[in-house]
C-alpha cells in the first residue's frame, strides 16, 4: 500500500453558526413554553406539602389531648409531640412520642407557627404558615395555609 502524495482526505462536516443558532432559539422557545408550568407546580406542591404537614401535625395534637386533656402550650410547642415537655405545666399521661420524626421546617424553610390556646381558636389552637413570603395574607404560593382552612384575623 502507498500513499499518494496528492489524495484528497474527506472531511468530516461541522455545525454552521447558523445551525447552531437556530437550535439555541427552538431549545429557548421549548424552555419559555414548558419552565411557568414547571415552576407553577413547584409552587402547588409546596402548598399541598404544607396542608399535609399540618394535617399530621393536627392528629398528632389531637392524640396528645386525649392523653393529656390539654394540648401543649405555646411555649411548649410542636416539640412536645416528640418529647415530654418540662417546661409550664407537665403533662399528667404524657405516652409520646405522637411523632415518628422531628417537627420539620415549612416547605418554605420556616417553622411552623403555633399558639395555644388560639387566637383564631380560643378552645384549642392556632396552627400555620406563613407562605412563601413569610408575611400574613397573601394569595397563591404567598397565602397563609391554616390548620382550620380559613383566613387568619389579626
Amino acid at each position: 500500500m502507498s500513499c499518494r502524495p496528492n489524495a484528497i482526505v474527506p472531511r468530516h462536516r461541522g455545525f454552521t453558526l447558523l445551525e447552531l443558532l437556530v437550535v439555541l432559539a427552538i431549545i429557548a422557545t421549548l424552555v419559555a413554553v414548558v419552565a411557568p408550568s414547571i415552576f407553577r407546580n413547584v409552587g402547588d406542591a409546596k402548598t399541598a406539602a404544607a396542608k399535609s404537614q399540618l394535617e399530621i401535625f393536627g392528629l398528632a395534637l389531637d392524640a396528645y389531648r386525649i392523653d393529656n386533656d390539654t394540648y401543649p402550650t405555646s411555649d411548649q410547642g410542636l416539640a412536645a409531640l416528640r418529647t415530654k415537655p418540662t417546661s409550664g405545666n407537665a403533662p399528667r399521661n404524657w405516652r409520646g412520642p405522637y411523632l415518628r420524626k422531628d417537627v420539620p421546617l415549612d416547605p418554605w424553610g420556616r417553622p411552623y407557627v403555633y399558639v395555644a390556646p388560639g387566637i383564631d381558636n380560643p378552645t384549642s389552637y392556632d396552627l400555620y404558615t406563613l407562605g412563601r413570603d413569610g408575611k400574613a395574607g397573601g394569595s397563591d404560593e404567598d397565602a397563609d395555609i391554616t390548620s382550620w382552612g380559613g383566613p387568619m384575623h389579626p
